[in-house]
Order: structure tokens, then C-alpha cells, then sequence
């Protein structure tokens, strides 16, 4: 989806950015661990397919994606991007009949940065972009029924269950967007600001020191 191509979201423990053909290789090397294809349910890609995908996601119109950033690392302007990522996020549209529904999904790839709050704030945060930006009204997550954690991390967020299918191993778990939801979300992502990704890469490496 093009509408986030120049967004940069910036929270108080992350920053999300544009999945850039810059960060293709680090998020293949996640893909290759059997435990991220188990709970993300996806196949092993090659390299080349990884970069088919990335432009896919940039181009379609119903797919919004961002890189998660650690904050503190991405602070230091020494510190490439690329070692900054740490996960990723993502608004799948998934009804054509239906523009304000959006699949919700969310991957902390890096252990070290599990069980830290991150996963709730980009979580938050996404979908305030998803209402606002986007137009969302209605939210849906589809997690592995053994993903105890995410599926913990929802519900603690107001998400309510839907369905389970023990065929897939899935439950999916939902959220209406009403005003008193809409309010909560805004408020609980009121310190988030939203840049220029492109002018905010150039000020950061006119800061690297020569």
C-alpha cells in the first residue's frame, strides 16, 4: 500500500517504517526459523521471493505493512536501520465487499524483545492508523490456537473471540470500532507522531558523526 510509503510512526519504545527493499535480507534470516513459520503460518521463501513479496506489499492496495524499530537503538544514528528491526505489523483489507474490515497482524521477531509492552503499543498504534488513515471500522486478528501469548495480548486490548477452527489450529478474535473505542484508542496513542520517513533518514545520517 502506497498511502505509508513516506509515514514514520513514532511511539515511546518503537518506531514503525516502511517495508523498504533495505530490509528484505534481516527479515528473510527471521523467516527461516521454524518457530516464526509456525506462528506467523507461513512457508520458507527464497531470498528472491522475499523481495516479490516486499513489492507486492508496497503495491497493493490492501495490504499495509511497517518495520518495527527499536526505539533506543534507532536513536543512535550510528546504528543502521536494518540492526534496529525487530518485528513487523500489518492491515490486510481482506473483503472487497467490504473496505473497513482489516485483518490485524502483528510479529516480534526478536526474542530479546518479547514480553517488553511492545507488542500492545505497535498494536495500538496500528490501529490508530487503521481508523484514522485508512478508514477501519472493524478489526479481526487470526492466531494460532497454541499462540497462547498473542492470543493473551488481544484479548487484553478488548478484543473478543469469534470462532476457533481446530481444522486450521486458529481462533480469530474481533473488535467493532465504536466511538467509545475510538476514544480509548486515540487517547492510549496520543503521544504517537507521525513524520516524513524520507526527510527523517536524511536528518538521521547527517548526523552520523564522519
Amino acid at each position: 500500500m502506497k498511502i505509508n510509503d513516506n509515514t514514520l510512526l513514532e511511539g515511546n519504545k518503537v518506531v514503525l517504517v516502511p517495508y523498504n527493499a533495505e530490509h528484505v535480507p534481516r527479515y528473510h534470516e527471521w523467516m527461516k526459523s521454524p518457530e516464526l513459520q509456525q506462528l506467523t503460518a507461513s512457508e520458507p521463501l527464497t531470498l528472491e521471493q522475499e523481495y516479490d513479496m516486499q513489492r507486492s506489499w508496497r503495491e497493493d492496495n490492501d495490504k499495509c505493512t511497517f518495520i518495527i524499530l527499536d526505539k533506543q537503538r534507532w536513536a543512535d544514528s550510528s546504528v543502521e536501520e536494518e540492526q534496529c528491526m525487530v518485528g513487523d505489523v500489518n492491515i490486510f483489507l481482506t473483503d472487497p465487499t467490504d473496505p473497513t474490515l482489516a485483518e490485524l497482524e502483528i510479529m516480534i521477531a526478536e526474542p530479546s524483545h518479547r514480553g517488553k509492552g511492545i507488542g500492545k503499543e505497535v498494536t495500538r498504534m496500528m490501529m490508530s492508523y487503521g481508523v484514522t488513515k485508512l478508514g477501519v471500522q472493524k478489526f479481526e486478528a487470526k492466531i494460532g490456537l497454541n499462540n497462547q501469548v498473542s492470543i493473551a495480548m488481544f484479548k487484553k486490548l478488548h478484543f473478543q473471540e469469534v470462532s476457533a477452527c481446530e481444522v486450521f489450529k486458529e481462533v480469530t478474535l474481533g473488535m467493532t470500532v465504536d466511538e467509545s473505542v475510538r476514544t480509548r484508542l486515540l487517547e492510549d496513542t496520543d503521544d504517537m507522531k507521525e513524520r516524513e520517513y524520507r526527510q527523517t533518514c536524511s536528518n538521521r545520517r547527517e548526523q552520523v558523526p564522519q
